[in-house]
C-alpha cells in the first residue's frame, strides 16, 4: 500500500498481517483521484472516509492537502494502524473515529465536501448509504459521495447518481447534487 501523490508521494505503508480488509488497489485509487482532481480543490475540502480499513484513502486525501479528514472504522486493529500512520507521517488533519459507519452517519452533525465509502463487498446495506448521506444533508453544496463496490450493486436509479467507473473488479459510483454548475 502506498501514497500515490501529494506531500508524501511514494510513501509505503505496511498494514499488519491478518487484517480482514480489502485496500483499494493503486490503479483504482489513482484513477479515482484523477477524476476528483477536476472536481474538487483538495486543499479546501473536508473528507469523510467510511469503512476506512487501513486508511489508504484517508491518507491519500491528507497527502494531497485536504483541510481535514475523518476516518471512520469499526475494527480496532485498523484504527490503531491508521493512528500509527498519522503519527508517523505527522498528519495533523486526520481524525480517527472507531465506530460503526451507519451509526456515525446517523449521528454526525457536520457536512463534508467528499464522502468516500468502501464497505465490505458482501454488505447488503451498502444501498442504504446514499439515502443516509442525502437525507441527513451531510454534503456541502457541490459535494461528492463516492462508493466503492463490486458489480453486484447498481446505483443508477438513484436521483443523485452521477456516474459509475470500473477498474478491474472495482466499481466507483459517484453521486452529486446538481447545483446547475458544470460538474
Amino acid at each position: 500500500m502506498r501514497i500515490i501523490s501529494g506531500s508524501h508521494r511514494g510513501r509505503q505503508l505496511h498494514p499488519p498481517k491478518g487484517l480482514i480488509v480489502r485496500p483499494t488497489t493503486d490503479l483504482a485509487k489513482e484513477s479515482l483521484f484523477n477524476i476528483l482532481v477536476s472536481k474538487v480543490d483538495f486543499e479546501e475540502i473536508a473528507v469523510l472516509d467510511l469503512f476506512a480499513g487501513t486508511g489508504n484513502i484517508s491518507l491519500e486525501f491528507a497527502s494531497r492537502g485536504a483541510k481535514d479528514v475523518v476516518s471512520v472504522e469499526i475494527n480496532h486493529r485498523c484504527t490503531d494502524f491508521i493512528s500509527e500512520c498519522i503519527s508517523e507521517i505527522g498528519f495533523e488533519r486526520v481524525f480517527v473515529v472507531k465506530a460503526n459507519a451507519f451509526n456515525y452517519l446517523k449521528s454526525v452533525r457536520r457536512k463534508f465536501d467528499v464522502i468516500f465509502a468502501d464497505p465490505p463487498y458482501e454488505l447488503k446495506e451498502v444501498t442504504h448509504i446514499p439515502d443516509l448521506v442525502f437525507n441527513q444533508s451531510l454534503l456541502n453544496e457541490d459535494g461528492w459521495l463516492i462508493i466503492e463496490h463490486d458489480s453486484s450493486v447498481n446505483f443508477r436509479e438513484y436521483p443523485t447518481f452521477h456516474s459509475e467507473r470500473q477498474y478491474g473488479k472495482v466499481h466507483f459510483t459517484l453521486f452529486h447534487i446538481d447545483t446547475g454548475e458544470d460538474s
